[in-house]
């Protein structure tokens, strides 16, 4: 069975970026499970995938732009120390979200100096080409109510 649109797909996978780095890796837990062609991974793994079958192995590289973009300077701000609450401990690596005209955003303390905070609002992933070695583990076809859902099921998840 081929990987297709609306096939539920199990895949071992590492991420590594440029430098060789381990990023995230499926290995030690269970393979990722995921929809094909609904837009459930980014574009550029999506696209190394389709065609491919059971016991596949691939090394995928994905450039920025079909991963997780490429970095904005709009999405780089520098806020006040006194924005956030009083006794904040605000530290550079620290996550939090903030509400914007478009909905929730992420973003990413990167620097302080003195009372300036710098908060990144770009996905941790941006403007990084990432490598992938995918292993396809199974390829089914997804049940009504997972397409309908628009994820898998786990085994022994009820949905009520």
């Amino acid at each position: 069975m081929q990987i297709e649109k609306n096939k539920v797909v199990s895949l071992n996978y590492t991420l590594k970026n440029d430098d060789g780095e381990i990023l995230d890796t499926s290995e030690g837990r269970t393979p990722l499970e995921y929809i094909h062609g609904i837009g459930n991974l980014i574009p550029g793994l999506e696209e190394a995938l389709e065609g491919k079958t059971k016991h596949d192995k691939l090394n995928v590289t994905i450039p920025p732009e079909k991963a997780y973009g490429v970095g904005s300077e709009q999405l780089i701000q520098t806020v006040k120390r006194s924005n956030f609450e009083e006794n904040a401990d605000i530290k550079v690596g620290m996550q939090f979200q903030a509400q914007m005209d478009y909905g929730m955003q992420l973003f990413t303390v990167t620097k302080i100096e003195g009372d300036d905070v710098t908060l990144d609002g770009n996905h941790p992933l941006a403007d990084q080409t990432l490598h992938f070695d995918v292993d396809v583990v199974d390829v089914r076809d997804a049940t009504a109510e997972e397409l309908e859902h628009g994820h898998v099921h786990q085994a022994g998840e009820h949905h009520h």
